[in-house]
């Protein structure tokens, strides 16, 4: 699992590469750190090289929400795939996050 993370200007960029599942979690965790720290801008995830997302994946999406809504940011999801979608449908983080594709 790779993690990138990108600021430019007032737009993190995280992208993700690989499968989140629950190992890669907690590394993914700590990576997204800052991010969650300084959540008042804008915070792109992007998943066009997202394979797989487990429970805990979701929940370091759902963490970054959170923050960003507490420091008056906010979250795009770019780029789900079909599996990453149904997923996102089946749990409802379709109506938490903005999709883009």
């Amino acid at each position: 699992m790779q993690t990138n993370i990108t600021t430019q200007g007032n737009v993190t960029n995280v992208a993700f590469a690989g499968r989140l599942d629950t190992p890669a979690s907690q590394e993914v965790g700590k990576a997204v750190e800052p991010v969650i720290n300084n959540a008042s801008g804008t915070i792109v995830l992007d998943c066009r090289q997202l394979e797989y997302i487990s429970s805990s994946g979701l929940r370091i999406f759902l963490t970054i929400r959170k923050a960003a809504s507490a420091q008056g940011g906010k979250v795009i999801v770019k780029g789900i795939n079909g599996d990453i979608r149904s997923v996102f449908l089946m749990t409802g983080f379709l109506n938490l996050f903005e999709i883009e594709d």
